[in-house]
């Protein structure tokens, strides 16, 4: 009788073990794709990179264990500090910024009330444009002859280019890359934005709460998860800056400009040093790591 009764419970625990099997399996199928993608082009790859670094390798297909040689040399080498330093200045004025215009335009946006939709895809289009095409035409723009010299010369400047300028081509650059970016940046914070229940922000208006207070106590705190996201995402970008750099100055003039990105390809490309080049590519992670820790820690610290 004992068993009779325990019998349909072991039935069903047997099926449902059964059935979780077939969803691991399942599961495992769906994912399978996208971890081969990810071990072809971006483990290996950056397993690789860091094997190259520790070594010599030669165009041919030869390669020369050097140990840490390439990393020695990368940290006595006055041309990466300089690179390092110029990416930093880039990075640090392209973040902050960005993080402005963004929630600036979202809280603009927002308000537009039937005109959202037009604006919203207004101020995105910038992004889907391609930087190597953007940077050709502010080459234009930026250049002795170009709207920007000329809008100068009306306020008494020289209208010399921008970009032979040391300090000025280091600028063109930035507000070039700003243009490209903060259209997706604005769409994030948007969207957090239009989420946010209103009745907090009426609540802190009734109780006589100027614009900033509610800003700084009510909606900046409800943003923090998405600004950390863009924040580590942009300052990414920001140090692997290259394509606008290659098109606009080429790291000039006088290395003005010579982002790491730049000196990587110069010592890989040109001068065919791939394994200082690859060293210059792993201190590249490791600094944006570092970074993306250093920032969670900051938010986390912020959200306390």
């Amino acid at each position: 009788m004992s068993s009779a009764v325990t019998a349909p419970p072991a039935k069903k625990a047997s099926r449902r073990r059964l059935v979780e099997r077939r969803e691991a399996r399942a599961g495992i199928l769906f994912v399978l794709p996208v971890v081969i993608l990810f071990l072809v082009f971006k483990l290996f790859p950056v397993l690789g990179g860091i094997g190259i670094s520790l070594g010599d390798y030669k165009i041919t297909g030869a390669f020369e264990f050097l140990g840490v040689e390439n990393y020695q040399e990368m940290l006595t080498d006055s041309a990466f500090w300089d690179s390092f330093w110029v990416t930093v200045i880039y990075t640090v004025a392209v973040v902050p910024i960005l993080m402005t215009i963004a929630i600036s335009l979202a809280i603009l946006v927002r308000r537009m009330g039937p005109f959202i939709k037009f604006f919203r895809a207004a101020y995105f289009v910038p992004s889907i444009t391609s930087l190597v095409l953007a940077g050709a035409v502010f080459v234009w723009v930026f250049n002795a002859g170009g709207i920007i010299p000329r809008i100068g010369e009306l306020f008494g400047g020289s209208g010399r280019s921008w970009l032979g300028h040391s300090t000025l081509a280091l600028v063109a650059i930035i507000f070039v890359a700003v243009w490209g970016r903060f259209g997706f940046d604005m769409l994030v914070v948007l969207a957090r934005l239009q989420d946010l229940p209103r009745e907090l922000d009426e609540a802190a208006l009734v109780d006589g709460a100027n614009g900033w207070q509610r800003f700084w106590h009510i909606t900046f705190p409800q943003l923090r998860p998405q600004l950390f996201f863009l924040v580590v995402i942009e300052t990414t970008f920001s140090f692997q800056v290259f394509d606008v750099v290659y098109v606009m100055t080429g790291g000039g003039p006088a290395g003005s400009t010579n982002v790491l990105g730049m000196l990587l390809y110069e010592e890989a490309f040109r001068l065919f040093n791939f394994g200082y080049a690859a060293a210059i590519g792993v201190a590249m992670m490791i600094l944006l790591v570092a970074l993306a820790l250093i920032q969670r820690a900051v938010m986390d610290r912020g959200s306390d």
